[in-house]
């Protein structure tokens, strides 16, 4: 059984920092391509960043580029995001997601697993 569960959420002032973590269970971790999107109440989920299975490949949001960081510990089967400056408009439920594919990453649609999601309130 495939799980994901993500960890590290909260309140936080602005110009506060975060790590979450993604635990991944159930799935051979390296081959896949693990992202993390976002969603605020009344919004859409956003792509917010993602990591080929290597580690070599990340892709970023232009609106966390610079303040945000994704890596993973294959050894752990966990991916991580280091989220700094955090603003309010970064408020959302943080969802981690693995996909079979390479490609697309960028789009919610290509991710095959979900996770539950985490809060993450900025307070201003």
């Amino acid at each position: 059984q495939v799980q994901l569960v993500e960890s590290g959420g909260g309140l936080v002032q602005a110009g506060g920092s975060l790590r979450l973590s993604c635990a991944a269970s159930g799935l051979p971790f390296s081959v896949y391509v693990m992202g993390w999107f976002r969603q605020a109440p009344g919004k859409d989920r956003d792509f917010v960043t993602a990591i080929h299975w290597r580690g070599d490949n990340t892709y970023y949001a232009d609106f966390v580029k610079g303040r945000f960081t994704i890596s993973r510990d294959n050894a752990k089967n966990t991916v991580y995001l280091q989220m700094n400056s955090l603003k309010p408009e970064d408020t959302a439920v943080y969802y981690c997601a693995a996909s079979f594919g390479l490609t697309r990453v960028t789009e919610a649609g290509t991710y095959n697993y979900w996770g539950q999601g985490t809060q993450v309130t900025v307070s201003s």
